[in-house]
């Protein structure tokens, strides 16, 4: 039977804990924004509104 998540980190060290939020941190910086895009199901428009910048233009390829 599966367990839920909340169940599993309760019984975690503090130290357990904090070094699963420092991975967490390392694997969310790495993603490119096209995964989190993708992940989230989010759109560039939404994305970029989300983390207060301009989506900048693409260039055009001729």
């Amino acid at each position: 039977m599966a367990r839920k998540f909340a169940e599993l980190r309760e019984k975690m060290s503090l130290e357990a804990r904090a070094k699963s939020e420092e991975m967490f941190e390392e694997a969310v910086e790495a993603m490119s924004l096209h995964e989190l895009n993708s992940d989230r199901g989010l759109s560039q428009k939404t994305l970029a509104e989300a983390l207060n910048v301009q989506q900048p233009a693409q260039p055009s390829i001729s």
